[in-house]
């Protein structure tokens, strides 16, 4: 070989070895960058869960553990604990209560439809959370073991409307931040806006979720996972949530077997189904269903129906959304159906609403009370005026079924 073709090679060799050289160092300088990172996101998680930790001994159990035993016919804790090694810390625990919160009482509290307009965004950029909830309502939420709405959007920034819908609806992820301030910990997603962007907004409302560590019900990536129940162990008792809705634009909108979508209970039977297997691994089942007619205050007989039929199958709670005004109540055998909660915070001018707060007491005794609250101009709170809080009594009484309540918001039927 020449001394020419020599050195031409040396420097091809030489060349081949710092590109080499190069590239391991990018990928050790990005590995680390990538540990770093990770270490800050989970340090920021541990941090924002101090900050609004609240001691609740609240647990989700992780579903993709949970075994179907609707078939064993044992129903002793044993069998309720199957499957139920694996569970997450509640999110939210306030470092400003020290000691573990009391669950000689579970306290639930449920809202009605949530949608971040412009102006509830615009009051809450200024003031934070004081800007849309009222602190008496603040309060409530502080003081609930769990914490349920009906979260009438996608959390997105991308997708394409929905063609030939009146009304879609979309929220930028990062105020998610308003749930974790809100302390809710759990939302239905099943409902007619959460796919109003399409497949890629629903994906990425999950994600948005998960990374906050808020549950959700009523949709999932496919059918099984739309369809799951959501166990909460609050001190000893365990608490099922399942969510469904009774109302899609499309049909499209339905999750399938490898297909992204809503549980949906059109025909009762598969909720149902879902209902019997929670009764046997909790102690108290809610069932969350998007269903009625918009603007109407009074349910329509498959409404009736069909809560009929999920008490039947186990329900001890069943709770409506949709109509975007309160319906009636009524109880059956004993459990309490309440048809809409109104709109909890929203863009339209329909400021009546309420909270569901359920406490389960010592022994097997429910107390249920509903909370008269008004939301106006962003900010929703808590009825204080006696007389207001009197027509309001008397406007849910006309409208319901056979109960009463009285000056606190007890309910007897």
């Amino acid at each position: 070989m020449s001394k020419k073709k020599f050195h031409a090679r040396l420097r091809t060799i030489v060349i081949i070895i710092c590109i080499l050289t190069v590239g391991i160092i990018g990928e050790l300088i990005a590995y680390s960058y990538v540990k770093i990172s990770d270490k800050a996101r989970e340090d920021s998680y541990v941090e924002k869960d101090l900050n609004n930790s609240d001691n609740k001994e609240t647990a989700i159990k992780d579903p993709d553990k949970d075994t179907n035993t609707a078939s064993e016919e044992n129903n002793s804790d044993e069998t309720k604990e199957e499957g139920r090694d694996s569970v997450k810390e509640n999110p939210y625990e306030d470092d400003n209560n020290s000691g573990d919160k009391n669950t000689d009482e579970i306290v639930m509290l449920f809202t009605g439809d949530i949608y971040f307009s412009d102006f509830i965004l615009n009051q809450y950029n200024k003031k934070g959370l004081d800007g849309i909830l009222s602190e008496n309502i603040q309060e409530e939420f502080h003081n609930a073991h769990i914490v349920m709405a009906n979260e009438e959007f996608p959390f997105s920034k991308r997708g394409s409307k929905a063609k030939d819908k009146q009304f879609t609806f979309r929220i930028d992820p990062q105020y998610v931040q308003i749930f974790s301030d809100m302390m809710i910990n759990v939302v239905t997603l099943g409902n007619n806006h959460v796919l109003d962007y399409g497949t890629e907004a629903l994906l990425d409302t999950f994600s948005t979720l998960q990374d906050a560590k808020i549950p959700y019900v009523g949709a999932g990536n496919n059918l099984k996972e739309a369809r799951e129940t959501k166990y909460f162990d609050v001190g000893e008792k365990t608490v099922a949530i399942l969510g469904a809705s009774r109302v899609i634009p499309v049909t499209e909108w339905n999750a399938g077997e490898n297909k992204p979508g809503l549980f949906t209970t059109y025909d009762p039977t598969a909720l149902i189904a879902e209902i019997e297997t929670a009764k046997l691994q909790s102690d108290y089942v809610i069932v969350y269903v998007h269903w009625g007619i918009e603007k109407k205050n009074h349910p329509e007989e498959y409404q009736r129906k069909m809560a009929k039929q999920y008490i039947d199958a186990g329900a001890d709670l069943v709770v409506g959304s949709h109509p975007h005004v309160l319906q009636g109540m009524e109880y059956y055998k004993g459990k309490p159906i309440i048809y809409s909660l109104g709109n909890f915070m929203f863009y339209s001018n329909i400021p009546q609403t309420a909270l569901l707060k359920v406490t389960l007491q010592k022994g097997d005794s429910v107390k249920t009370e509903l909370l008269p609250a008004k939301a106006e101009n962003g900010t929703t709170f808590i009825i204080e005026d006696t007389k207001e809080i009197q027509q309001f009594y008397k406007y849910m009484t006309d409208i319901s079924y056979g109960v009463t309540f009285d000056k606190s918001g007890a309910i007897s039927y």
